[in-house]
């Protein structure tokens, strides 16, 4: 562990050495110019060959080491997220670490009941201004994949339960081209217009290769809309270890780098400028049950590698916090959400998602997402460092209470003892005060916590005419799928 720069202080953790960086690097090079990736997209192929790629008889494009280096040095090095007031709210760089939550979970676990259901729009709303309402969660994704709407529908509906139910920053899942138009449109409609949006996004589009090598349709699509937009975007793999990447860390590492690096070059092409957020992720197959599993030390590695990487190439770093492979909210999930919740932090990953997925991501819990921004509280308390100016040095202090003394009565401990971290789910109550409040356990102060929020909690509202407009723009957009 070393000492780095965090608004002028902090802790930070480095996975790979120098040497190990150049090395992946220049392997990640090898295998777009000796292996080279399919690209599905015929914009995208056309901009490779123009710009020096090799395209074989079988239609495989090989990327010259040039390619990439002129994409690194054309992206930007920082992106500045706002939210839906207009205000800034994200400045990803460096070792900023921010988190959110995620997208498209198949299951709502009730934290109430602990029934176990598809999500309905309710409680996609619901989940939503419990993020807005959580101080240390720093964007919203979708939550869940709903279930009681078309089916073509979801992604657009999703993003309008996001505008009107958080104020905050947003990443933004799409299934296609279109789709990101129409989201582009209900954003427009609430921030005041596309040139305006442009200038101050308020919201990142998450798109994926398919590994190996791979460049889909769809994806390369919304990529090049994005570059187009100047929308931020990332092109990350989801690796699964062992499958679909190299069963190693490092392995997976060269190949998830090579894909989006690909994808980098391609937008770099299409707007030089535009703004791209480097990363990926890995949910390791385990052998035993045949399952990609989250919140593994490998995954945890990998993200290290990544945002080593991210800051060599002088990008900003996209990530993984707050989830578990566990299926219930219970010991593992608050094992591993928080050990990956503070190694990202350390790891200074610029946009960290996932908080409150468990079940590897087919489930989502609340109660994960409450927990885990005590836990980031926590984390960004470690990450001021320490300060050793000469008050907190507190000589004077020490000479004043001298021997034997003790330092309640001290100016010093008056001055400075509301800085010490307070949770509010945290206990530090002896056991006699815990119990003659009612002996609640973490878990009853969490539910009791998110049953306040749900009940009271309401965010800034849209304008009405930003509602309407972007209620138009859905009602369009289901005549025209539906025609």
């Amino acid at each position: 562990m070393e000492y780095a720069s965090k608004h002028g202080a902090g802790m930070a953790f480095r996975t790979l050495t120098p040497e190990q960086i150049r090395e992946i690097h220049s392997a990640s090079c090898r295998v777009l110019e000796e292996v080279g990736v399919v690209v599905h997209h015929d914009e995208a192929a056309d901009l490779l060959k123009q710009a020096g790629a090799y395209t074989d008889a079988g239609g495989r494009i090989y990327i010259p080491s040039a390619l990439v280096k002129r994409a690194l040095e054309s992206a930007p090095s920082r992106i500045t997220l706002y939210n839906r007031l207009g205000e800034p709210a994200l400045w990803l760089e460096k070792s900023n670490v921010y988190f959110g939550a995620g997208s498209d979970t198949l299951i709502y676990l009730d934290p109430f009941t602990g029934e176990r259901r598809p999500w309905q729009s309710s409680d996609v709303a619901t989940a939503l201004r419990v993020v807005d309402a959580l101080p240390n969660l720093d964007f919203v994704m979708s939550m869940g994949l709903l279930s009681d709407v078309d089916r073509r529908m979801i992604n657009r509906t999703q993003y309008a339960l996001m505008l009107k139910n958080s104020v905050k920053p947003q990443v933004v899942i799409a299934e296609d081209r279109g789709t990101v138009a129409d989201i582009f449109e209900m954003a427009a409609a609430a921030t005041g217009g596309t040139e305006a949006l442009k200038h101050r996004p308020i919201f990142a589009l998450y798109c994926e290769p398919t590994s190996p090598l791979q460049l889909p349709f769809e994806s390369v699509d919304k990529l090049l809309l994005a570059a187009e937009n100047r929308i931020p975007v990332n092109f990350a793999c989801g690796a699964v270890a062992g499958a679909s990447t190299p069963v190693t860390v490092a392995g997976t590492v060269v190949q998830a780098n090579a894909e989006a690096l690909c994808g980098l070059v391609v937008h770099q092409l299409k707007n030089p400028g535009a703004p791209f957020l480097y990363g990926y992720g890995d949910s390791p197959l385990d052998m035993g049950t045949m399952v990609a599993v989250y919140s593994v030390p490998e995954a945890l590695l990998l993200q290290g590698c990544l945002c080593d990487l991210a800051r060599y190439y002088s990008l900003p770093s996209w990530g993984y916090a707050g989830c578990s492979s566990s299926k219930a909210f219970d010991e593992q999930a608050v094992v591993e959400g928080t050990m990956f919740t503070l190694i990202g932090a350390l790891q200074g990953c610029n946009l960290m998602h996932d908080v409150f997925y468990i079940e590897s991501g087919r489930t989502g819990s609340l109660e994960l997402l409450v927990l885990t921004d005590e836990v980031i509280s926590r984390v960004r308390y470690m990450l001021g460092g320490v300060d050793t100016t000469p008050d907190y040095l507190a000589v004077e202090a020490i000479r004043r209470v001298g021997p034997g003394g003790n330092f309640l009565g001290d100016e010093h401990t008056a001055r400075h003892f509301r800085e010490s971290w307070r949770g509010n789910l945290s206990d530090f109550n002896n056991y006699d005060a815990w119990a003659a409040e009612g002996s609640r356990t973490m878990g009853a102060r969490i539910r009791e916590k998110l049953r306040d929020i749900m009940e009271a909690y309401r965010p800034v509202p849209l304008a009405p005419d930003a509602e309407r407009e972007i209620d138009g723009i859905l009602r369009r957009a289901e005549e025209r799928l539906a025609g």
